[in-house]
């Protein structure tokens, strides 16, 4: 099987009740499966993880934010999946990134993403926890566990 390697960055978005955001969406070539996950994706040419967190998360949730105040990755992964028939290695950071609250944006999607993906709410960890939903990164709850 051959990869497509990518670098991408994603950002765990924090708010005051101690929820995280995440974005719900699937892949246009397994319309029946269907996600959730953090905001973030790959990195443009010449970007840094940080630069493309940033991006993203502006892209994704319309919140705008220097790269600096993203500070350092608190998690690190690679990641193999299939998306729109091609096959992906993904190494990716995460950074963490708290906000008293947040109405989410997305008049920022791509043309990819507005047809990807299809709603986005805020979790606690008792919610994640108990779902028996797809949640991407596999063991976020315990991450957010880690890193709070």
């Amino acid at each position: 099987m051959t990869f497509i390697d990518r670098r991408a960055a994603r950002v765990l978005l924090i708010d005051a009740a101690e929820r995280v955001v995440l974005l719900h969406g699937g892949d246009p070539a397994r319309a029946d499966q269907h996600w959730w996950f953090t905001p973030g994706g790959g990195l443009a040419d010449g970007e840094t993880p940080v630069q493309g967190a940033a991006r993203e998360l502006w892209e994704e949730t319309g919140l705008r934010v220097d790269p600096a105040e993203l500070g350092e990755p608190v998690h690190h992964e690679t990641t193999e999946f299939s998306y729109d028939n091609r096959q992906y290695r993904q190494t990716q950071d995460f950074f963490l990134l708290r906000v008293g609250e947040w109405q989410v944006d997305t008049a920022g999607f791509d043309a990819a993403e507005q047809q990807t993906i299809t709603a986005h709410r805020w979790w606690s960890l008792a919610e994640l926890d108990a779902s028996t939903e797809q949640i991407f990164p596999l063991g976020l709850a315990d991450l957010l566990r880690k890193v709070l």
